[in-house]
């Protein structure tokens, strides 16, 4: 936490403590948390949980702030992320349903203050099938908590300049869940010289005495108790004076308002406590009665049972097992107290029996399953979740039915497996699985580089990131993130027989991890070090084909634990795959567009008294190549603009377009008028039978004349600017798409074209958009046509195209082309 004292990194901590109680209570939920951002704004880091422990949140701790991850989003937009129940939570967030694939609903918000976000926190409740999960009102709430603890961590900065971030290696603030006490306990103060004794509502209740009656007599305390007992209240006093402590005085205390004479109940209690003012004429005995009764009452109910029954802690360690728990399961209880049931008994070991504890805490819905201990006992298991923890009943059982048996060697070996083969742990499977679920989103070979950075440097704490790929058996680096510009330049070029840690990792399939400069400079002497302190290099390996290296740097000393290698080591698979298949993508990719790039003009024609310019963009959903196309043909008398769209998104698509594209030449050479060469290339489409129907607007302007012609078969409308920038959508008379019908015909109509003006013929890719009509968006080009200010038509392509290059998404291929008139004579 930078360079807080300890009292303003506690001040901190009791904020974060505090708010995520409050916001547990406020929304009725059974956990919450709050995370901070980390000090290079790529991850939300855990900083404090309520009835949660950080262990069950696995891999969640650290969330790459670009992940479609709910409190990531809230983290990133500053809205309220509300998910329902499970249902909602696949739909909108498949990739926190794999890594938590239980039944729970969730509200994330945003933590911050005047406009800025620190942080993100969730609450997480019950949720079944259809369930609503917290009101609006209780999300309001919720909501202001998380403003309330904005305001309170700003103002902490500008009183200690605490930058509010979290660092990954903090330890996580934990609360417990609220719960019902096991225990109560009475304070009291008792003057041994006058024997005053006074008590707290607590103290009287745990008696029978009633809080505004009580004299404060030490012998009206004394008549609750039992008479066998009054002996040993008075010798306690006694012991105080004389040693100054009582510690663990049993004594009971009667159930009735009778004398005490007669058999009514009692229950114990243990009387503690220290002289104060020892020495003093005045010495007090302070201290407190503390009645358990409840909790030895059920240990002893339970320690009845035949029944194995335990009890776990919120992060799943065994804190009570009765004795018949432990004759079932074979080992002592001193064994199991604080460990995992897992840890301690290896044909519990496999991950599936610890996925069913996570499932019962998260979804809060209990769980069962069977379990073989070797040789052939079969015992059913039974999960029941609190607030508090998880109480577990084991029963033996006979033989399963096959549908039951069959799968149980699968998951609980007879044999314990040797530790070198123990099945991976949850954690691991966390990794695998998100990795996995990002992977498949990503097509370009970017893309996956992106969500590689993305999910590996949150996950471990490293700092640099580079992939390298093997081109004509050499490396060549093809991503880099972080901030040291030279991370492993050394590698570019290098051949795979080098004896260089990026190539003999490859070379040999086995990662290798180095946790220090000395260990480097010792396997590998004369290598740069640079400014980093670990590395791990991952071979990427697809179809036993090399692939290339994922390195990992670590700016400071890291110790990479068994479970750091054994889950990187997992994850370089899945890299390799999802690179291989993203590098044939960008191949093929790359050959699709250069095949629609060469069906379109590689230049515009230069024509006296006209400036053209044409722009492409290819749409980002997919590979296949589209139907745009555009044309300026000089003719004998005058000048023709063409522009079209065949639908559809494929090869047939693309060759459509270039025949139809050289049909409309066609026709234009042989000096037919525009409805004419529409009508022509209406019957071509027919004619070609290819079962594609294509748009299109043509106009023809006179040589040595402002006069022009156009026609428009289902095409949208051209724009026409005016020179004092007044922009109109042209009313053209508008004829069927081409490919509908032989008869179909188009019929021209007239316009003014003056001197300055400029003219756009566009495709709708340019002005579609999701759930708008599509004439807003012709009306927002307008628009954007009329005020865009441009030195040239190039400018003025650019800035029309400007938010559609920006876009990551693209649903339809865009084509535009403007032509501006302006005879020599014509002013600018």
């Amino acid at each position: 936490m930078g360079g807080l004292t300890v009292g303003e990194t506690a001040e901190r901590e009791d904020l974060l403590a505090a708010a995520v109680v409050r916001a547990v209570k406020a929304s009725g939920a059974y956990a919450g948390s709050v995370f901070l951002r980390s000090r290079d704004r790529r991850s939300v880091v855990l900083a404090a949980t309520c009835g949660v422990p950080p262990s069950l949140l696995g891999g969640w701790r650290r969330i790459p702030v670009s992940s479609p991850i709910p409190v990531a989003e809230a983290f990133t937009s500053g809205r309220t992320v509300h998910l329902a129940d499970a249902d909602e939570t696949m739909r909108r967030y498949p990739q926190l349903a794999v890594g938590l694939p239980y039944a729970f609903g969730s509200c994330s918000v945003p933590v911050g203050a005047g406009g800025e976000t620190f942080g993100a926190l969730a609450v997480v409740w019950a949720a079944p099938p259809g369930g609503d999960g917290p009101t609006k009102s209780r999300r309001r709430h919720l909501r202001a908590v998380a403003n309330r603890l904005g305001a309170s961590l700003s103002a902490l900065r500008a009183r200690t300049g605490d930058p509010l971030e979290c660092d990954p290696d903090t330890v996580p603030v934990e609360s417990p869940a609220p719960s019902a006490p096991a225990v109560r306990a009475g304070l009291f103060d008792w003057d041994l010289v006058t024997g005053a004794l006074t008590g707290d509502d607590e103290f009287c209740a745990i008696f029978g005495l009633d809080p505004g009656a009580f004299d404060g007599r030490a012998d009206t305390l004394a008549s609750r108790l039992l008479p066998g007992d009054r002996a040993a209240f008075r010798a306690a006093a006694r012991e105080a004076a004389a040693e100054g402590r009582i510690t663990a005085r049993r004594l009971r205390v009667r159930e009735g308002e009778g004398d005490g004479a007669g058999s009514e109940g009692s229950h114990t209690v243990e009387l503690w406590g220290r002289v104060a003012d020892k020495g003093t004429e005045r010495a007090h005995l302070v201290g407190a009665v503390v009645d358990a009764r409840s909790g030895r009452a059920a240990a002893a109910a339970v320690e009845r049972l035949r029944d194995g029954l335990f009890s776990l802690t919120p992060d799943g360690r065994v804190s009570y097992a009765n004795r018949s728990l432990e004759q079932l399961l074979g080992v002592r209880g001193e064994v199991l107290l604080g460990q995992c049931l897992w840890d301690v008994l290896p044909w519990l070991s496999d991950p599936a029996f610890e996925d069913r504890r996570r499932s019962v805490m998260i979804s809060q819905a209990p769980a069962s399953f069977l379990a073989r201990r070797p040789p052939d006992q079969w015992l059913a298991f039974s999960l029941h979740p609190g607030a508090d923890g998880v109480t577990g009943r084991v029963v033996p059982v006979g033989q399963p039915p096959p549908a039951q048996a069959a799968p149980a060697p699968s998951i609980a070996s007879a044999t314990p497996a040797p530790a070198t083969a123990s099945p991976a742990r949850l954690g691991v499977m966390y990794h695998v699985l998100q990795l996995g679920s990002a992977l498949t989103e990503a097509v370009t070979a970017r893309e996956v580089c992106e969500v590689v950075a993305d999910q590996l440097l949150p996950a471990f704490g490293g700092q640099q990131l580079a992939l390298y790929v093997v081109r004509a058996g050499t490396m060549h680096r093809i991503f880099h993130t972080g901030r040291h510009e030279g991370f492993l330049d050394w590698l570019e070029g290098m051949p795979l027989h080098a004896h260089l840690p990026g190539t003999e990792t490859l070379t040999s399939g086995v990662p290798l991890f180095i946790e220090s400069q000395q260990d480097l400079s010792q396997g590998y002497p004369g290598i740069p070090v640079g400014e980093v302190s670990s590395w791990a290099y991952l071979p990427l390996i697809a179809s036993s084909r090399p692939v290339g290296t994922c390195v990992l740097g670590f700016d400071e000393v890291h110790r990479f634990t068994a479970k750091d290698r054994s889950v990187l080591t997992a994850l370089a698979g899945l890299i390799a795959q999802a690179l291989e298949r993203a590098r044939l993508y960008d191949a093929e990719f790359a050959l699709a567009r250069g095949l629609q790039q060469a069906l379109l003009p590689h230049r515009l024609p230069v024509l006296p008294g006209l400036h053209t310019a044409a722009r492409y963009l290819p749409g980002t959903s997919g590979m296949d190549i589209g139907g745009d196309w555009y044309d300026v043909i000089r003719t004998a008398n005058g000048v023709s603009l063409v522009i079209g769209d065949v639908e559809g998104h494929s090869i047939a698509a693309a060759a459509t377009m270039a025949q139809l594209r050289s049909a409309v030449r066609a026709f234009v050479a042989v000096g037919r008028t525009p409805g004419e060469v529409l009508a022509g290339a209406n019957h071509a489409l027919i004619d070609l039978d290819a079962g594609l129907l294509a748009s299109s607007c043509y106009l023809h302007l006179e040589a040595g004349s402002h006069r022009a012609h156009a026609v428009r078969a289902g095409h949208p409308p051209p724009l026409l600017r005016q020179p004092d920038g007044t922009t109109d959508v042209l009313d053209l008379e508008a004829g069927p798409l081409l490919g509908v019908d032989h008869t179909s015909t188009y019929p021209p109509t007239p316009i003014d074209l003056p001197p300055g003006s400029t003219l756009a013929l566009y495709t709708d890719g340019l002005v579609e958009e999701r759930d708008t009509d599509i004439d807003v968006g012709i009306d927002r080009l307008r628009t954007a046509m009329a005020h865009a200010r441009a030195d040239s038509l190039d400018e003025l392509a650019d800035r029309l195209l400007h938010h559609a290059q920006r876009s990551s998404y693209r649903a339809d291929d865009i084509a535009l082309l403007l032509t501006e008139y302006r005879p020599a004579a014509a002013p600018r």
